[in-house]
């Protein structure tokens, strides 16, 4: 394969400091191995494909050192490490007893802030680990104060607030269950998501703050706890009033609550694979999947992926997100790594795109955590440079994920936002609630190319065979079992039918996870898109990312999507402001995509829309857009509730379907 531009080095001080480091060192130095970590990160290469081979051929090995270096905190002792690796059905650490809340707590650092909340109108609050354990201890003694036990599940509608994360640990620490959406969610989608679990009280945001206006839900709220016949009471937060509404059941104020003094932690001691929260897929093709996490996996997986974004004591880490997509989880579980944990709530395109970078300089972020949108809409704003107009000297690295980032989206962040910064790019998943695919501080970034196969996730390529390949485009497949992998679907029947169906229907006791990705000879990894939505031509198989990092390097054009209907390459293209599609323009993309991608990849239509549609988690929503073209009825097909413009997929249908029926009047007349 073709030499890529390698982009970045990590410094000798940045590899012997990492987290990382000195984990291989207490494999060598306590354990007795004999792993080798250079100062050089060429050679780490091979010394990372050596640690990487020993995790996932001694997964049970592997996650004991995990649970020793951590100092896991066990109430029993564990009689096995696993019980099989034969999936769906591993259980990990079988009869060790233990808090996700507690091990929070564990890493306290008193006095300190552990949270940072800053809202898009520039309000900003800090809450101290002192404070945080005041609220937790206060809130946990009234959720059993009012009936909520073990196993109740407790959700929440609030947009990204400390609050949020104050009432999961609550809800943790008794042996309660914990769902949350985003307030940015219709509340239609809220009523199908909570209605699957069924929860006894629901927190509530009054509102929020988006792109210079505010949002307020007291109306949404009403709408759910009228249709979802479990909720018996509300907890309302005020973000942006103070007024606390009637609504049909009884209504709590938060700080009345939360401002309750003389109580102390507790933690109920859960079975390492208990329940601890149910999270929910998009469900933009139909219901979302609940998938139902451990308090055991989750920790595991959690002091691992920190130690390979090398999040240490002290560090301040945002990510962008809500609390509808499971990188909000992801940035909570930065507390078990006694980082100051960072939380943004309101539109990052807000002001041409600057809060994000403003927030990394004021607040001296170690991490900033975005999309791969979010980046690739920085390279079109125009007089956008984050080095030169913001202090970004304590970043030391910058998190992608969501979507694939294009080569691009690398050299403009080596180019325009720092020189020497660590680029990680990662991608996993809710269905995991971890990196499957990311970073480490000791190896190279390439352009274009996530560094490596995450320790413990034994990923590989397979092709239509269903046999491993090398530096070739195949699924997404996990060979064996991880601590994280869901415990089961909530709702499901005893056979877990609904779990199997979605993972392991293409190939049999093998983890299909619905990615198109390529694995090199060096170890690092391409993502190219969702498999069920990459184009083949002619034998020629291309994801998506391919023609996204080609259609939208051109000037004049915003974003795009591609999809193939009967043998046509359908593009769309959202322009950037009052630009219109002319035939020239056309010609320009086609000339661009048989240059960079073939003749078989130029598109047959070329249609030019006001937004590409795209979920909640920012993913463009490729295969129910074809689906629905190919025929199927829209109100089945999708939910356009869980979109972030329902509108923008409705206007993509009604353009393209006269070219749909072109194309199926002559290929049945053929």
């Amino acid at each position: 394969m073709s030499e890529k531009k390698l982009l970045w080095m990590p410094s000798p001080e940045f590899i012997k400091g990492s987290v990382m480091f000195k984990y291989v060192s207490y494999l060598n130095d306590v354990l007795g191995y004999d792993f080798e970590i250079s100062e050089n990160a060429l050679e780490n290469v091979k010394h990372y494909d050596k640690l990487w081979q020993w995790s996932v051929e001694n997964i049970e090995e592997f996650w004991e050192s995990i649970w020793q270096y951590f100092r896991v905190i066990s109430h029993s002792k564990y009689s096995a490490i696993l019980t099989t690796k034969e999936m769906p059905g591993a259980r990990w650490f079988v009869g060790a007893k233990l808090n996700y809340a507690e091990h929070i707590f564990a890493r306290a650092k008193w006095g300190e802030k552990a949270i940072i909340y800053i809202r898009e109108d520039g309000v900003r609050r800090g809450i101290t680990w002192n404070s945080l354990a005041k609220q937790v201890a206060s809130l946990s003694d009234w959720l059993k104060e009012i009936g909520i036990k073990r196993g109740d599940r407790v959700a929440a509608y609030v947009s990204s607030i400390p609050e949020a994360v104050i009432a999961l640990l609550a809800t943790a620490s008794i042996g309660a269950i914990w769902i949350a959406t985003g307030a940015e969610m219709a509340p239609r989608a809220v009523i199908e998501r909570f209605n699957l679990v069924e929860p006894k009280i629901l927190f509530a945001v009054d509102g929020y703050q988006y792109n210079g206006r505010e949002f307020r839900k007291a109306d949404d709220v009403s709408k759910v706890i009228k249709a979802v016949p479990s909720i018996e009471r509300v907890v309302w937060i005020c973000n942006l009033l103070h007024d606390i509404p009637k609504l049909e059941k009884p209504v709590h104020d938060w700080n009345e609550i939360a401002e309750r003094h003389g109580f102390k932690l507790n933690f109920e001691y859960m079975e390492f694979n208990e329940p601890l929260w149910v999270l929910l897929t998009s469900g933009t093709t139909g219901i979302p999947k609940p998938i139902t996490h451990g308090h055991g996996g989750i920790i595991l997986e959690a002091l691992k992926t920190n130690m390979h974004q090398d999040l240490k004591e002290g560090d301040k880490f945002l990510w962008y997100t809500t609390p509808s997509w499971m990188m909000w989880n992801y940035l909570v579980n930065g507390l078990l790594s006694s980082a100051k944990i960072v939380f943004y709530d309101g539109s990052p395109t807000y002001r041409k795109l600057t809060p994000l970078w403003e927030i990394a300089e004021k607040e001296k972020l170690a991490i900033l955590g975005v999309s791969a949108p979010f980046i690739h809409a920085c390279i079109k704003e125009s007089g956008l440079e984050p080095k030169s107009q913001f202090d970004l000297s304590r970043l030391k690295m910058i998190g992608s994920t969501a979507a694939p980032l294009s080569p691009q989206g690398f050299e403009w962040v080596y180019s325009k936002v720092k020189e020497d910064v660590w680029l990680n790019s990662l991608s996993g998943g809710t269905d995991l609630n971890t990196a499957i695919v990311g970073g480490c501080p000791f190896l190279p970034v390439w352009s274009g190319e996530i560094q490596c196969r995450l320790l413990g996730a034994k990923v590989e390529s397979y092709n239509e065979e269903g046999k491993p390949i090398i530096n070739e485009l195949g699924e997404l497949v996990i060979e064996l079992p991880m601590p994280s992998m869901p415990l089961y679907f909530w709702g499901d029947d005893q056979e877990m039918s609904w779990y199997k169906k979605s993972y392991f229907n293409m190939f049999p006791g093998k983890w299909r996870h619905g990615d198109w990705i390529m694995i090199t000879d060096r170890g690092t990894v391409v993502i190219t898109g969702r498999s069920d939505s990459s184009i083949k031509r002619r034998g020629v198989r291309m994801g998506t990312i391919d023609f996204y990092k080609v259609v939208e390097e051109l000037s004049e054009v915003q974003e795009s999507l591609v999809i193939e209907i009967k043998g046509n390459l359908i593009l769309f293209v959202a322009l950037k402001k009052n630009l219109q599609l002319t035939e020239e323009l056309k010609r320009k993309i086609n000339e661009k995509l048989r240059k960079e991608l073939g003749a078989y990849f130029i598109a047959d239509y070329i249609i030019q829309v006001p937004e590409i549609p795209m979920t909640l988690n920012y993913k463009k929503v490729e295969v129910p857009l074809k689906r629905v073209l190919m025929g199927q009825p829209m109100e089945k097909t999708v939910k356009l509730e869980s979109l972030q413009n329902p509108n923008a997929f409705k206007i993509a249908v009604e353009v393209a379907k006269p070219i749909v029926e072109e194309i199926s009047k002559e290929t049945s007349s053929l």
